[in-house]
């Protein structure tokens, strides 16, 4: 069947590779950020234990492994099988064989973090979990080296980063007024939830320069998304827009893999010719042996169709396109609802429509934070727990503490205390977490104590603790100069006051 040669898109291996390993590389990042930080958080005697979650969980409802029974040894088995798995993947060893291998291994991947995002309550509740998913689901029918790619799984590999893209834009739009005068950057640096070692520098940049990130921001979410549907080379040129603002994202702050991930999306809509063109190191010819040459290198992802040799239908076989088909049907059929959302007043951001936590829909920052606020947290060895008292501060791996410390790249790696802390002034501090936490450092657990950067106490048990909020603010060149401070804060209040073991909650703030 001559027609079924479109379905092939052999002029696109390469980007198949990078979708492949790359998508794999953050599924082992996200394993191993669980096997670093749920028990702690999550586990049988984390600060929210999924034990006493599932007592409630709707068995019918959010598919996980833990549905029947948790243990922190069962969830560090998971974890070690999703990086090994990912590991393979990212080797490229299941996809030397057979279409199968990866298409199990990808599913076995989405399923197990899957499992693990399910349980994980509010520390697991960022829209990135969701788009690996989504991208682990979608990637693992891209077949094996054996098999041309599909050309429809790359096409929604193109939908689901315009929907990633082009959501996030329409949520600034429709959010706050800093957005639409062009004003949102001259806030986000300082104010996002955690900084990198480059955002004050950028920060400091002359406002005329935000007010044109505030442009690019619109051109690349609001526009750009369009052309990745477009034939080549306009489809590759987009990616590459793409990728470079991405890039900058990456370089002046730490958002997990966010950033990364769409960076690889991206990749989807550019083909062999212009990658090779770009970087000549990359192959034109992937596989010349069992594939068909390239048609032409004026093939989009969207757009045209790659023809196979003379009166030959695809070169996948059978049962293996018949699988994609399938697949790509049901994920055609599930875009109803994020198309529809896209398109209403009420836009949902980063929001899920079936259990599977297929074809989402996304979006962040629809409004920008004017003031950076922190919670520190101290504690005393004193009896008496006043002001005058040695009260001395725990330090967080990433979010803002100490004035002079240059903020850390951690991303793609996800530090979930950190960012959990930066939620609590803007929602409230009464968080039935946060006060676990508390009383986890009054007992000075030592699973807690390594989610931490410092403990002032070397394992010690203070005697109080507390927590007060500060107004931060990154430090002019003029200020730096006479402080050394990357930071300059303010003490603005006591927010939870002296606690003792057991931590009761207080009747009303000091």
């Amino acid at each position: 069947m001559e027609w079924t040669a479109w379905f092939d898109a052999p002029e696109y291996e390469f980007a198949r590779q990078v979708l492949q390993r790359s998508t794999a590389t953050l599924y082992f990042v996200a394993f191993l950020s669980s096997l670093n930080q749920f028990p702690a958080l999550l586990g049988e005697r984390g600060l929210l234990p999924v034990p006493a979650y599932l007592e409630g969980f709707n068995r019918l409802g959010r598919p996980s492994l833990f549905r029947w029974r948790y243990s922190d040894r069962l969830l560090r088995t998971v974890c070690w099988s999703g990086m090994a798995i990912a590991a393979t993947l990212i080797a490229g060893l299941p996809q030397l064989g057979p279409p199968w291998v990866p298409l199990i291994s990808f599913l076995a991947l989405w399923l197990l973090y899957m499992s693990i995002v399910n349980v994980g309550q509010t520390f697991y509740g960022f829209g990135w979990e969701m788009l690996l998913l989504e991208a682990g689901f979608t990637v693992a029918f891209l077949g094996s080296d054996q098999t041309p790619p599909p050309r429809t799984i790359l096409i929604l590999l193109v939908w689901l980063v315009f929907r990633l893209e082009f959501g996030a834009g329409l949520i600034k739009i429709r959010g706050g007024q800093e957005w639409r005068d062009l004003t949102a950057l001259y806030y986000h640096h300082e104010t996002q939830p955690m900084p990198g070692p480059l955002s004050r520098q950028a920060h400091l940049l002359p406002k005329a320069w935000h007010r044109l990130e505030v442009l690019g921001n619109h051109f690349a979410q609001l526009v750009v998304p369009f052309f990745l549907f477009a034939p080549q080379p306009l489809a590759s040129a987009a990616a590459g827009i793409i990728i470079f603002t991405q890039l900058w994202l990456v370089a002046s702050g730490n958002f997990a893999w966010l950033n990364w991930m769409a960076i690889i999306l991206a990749f989807a809509a550019v083909s062999d010719p212009v990658a090779h063109a770009v970087i000549p190191a990359i192959p034109l010819d992937w596989h010349a042996a069992s594939a068909p040459a390239p048609a032409s290198a004026g093939t989009g992802a969207g757009a045209g169709a790659a023809v196979g040799a003379a009166g030959v239908g695809s070169q996948a076989p059978v049962p293996w396109l018949v699988v994609v088909l399938v697949a790509t049907v049901l994920l055609v059929v599930l875009s109803y609802r994020p198309i529809e959302n896209l398109f209403s007043h009420h836009q949902l951001m980063n929001a899920s429509f079936n259990r599977w936590q297929l074809v989402n829909t996304y979006g962040a920052f629809g409004t920008v934070t004017k003031r950076r606020i922190e919670i520190v947290v101290e504690g005393t060895l004193d009896e008496d727990p006043g002001d005058d008292a040695d009260w001395r501060e725990y330090g967080f791996k990433g979010k803002p503490g100490d004035v002079r410390r240059i903020p850390r790249q951690y991303a793609p790696y996800h530090l979930r205390l950190d960012w959990l802390m930066w939620f609590l002034p803007l929602r409230t501090v009464h968080e039935e977490w946060f006060y676990a936490f508390l009383a986890k450092l009054l007992a000075a657990d030592r699973p807690t104590l390594r989610l931490l950067r410092h403990d002032p106490f070397d394992g010690g048990r203070p005697h109080w603790i507390r927590a007060t909020s500060y107004l931060y603010h990154f430090s002019t060149r003029a200020e730096f100069r006479a402080t050394g401070q990357r930071w300059i804060r303010t003490r603005l209040y006591v927010v939870i006051p002296p606690s003792r073991l057991p931590a009761q909650r207080p009747t009303s703030e000091a």
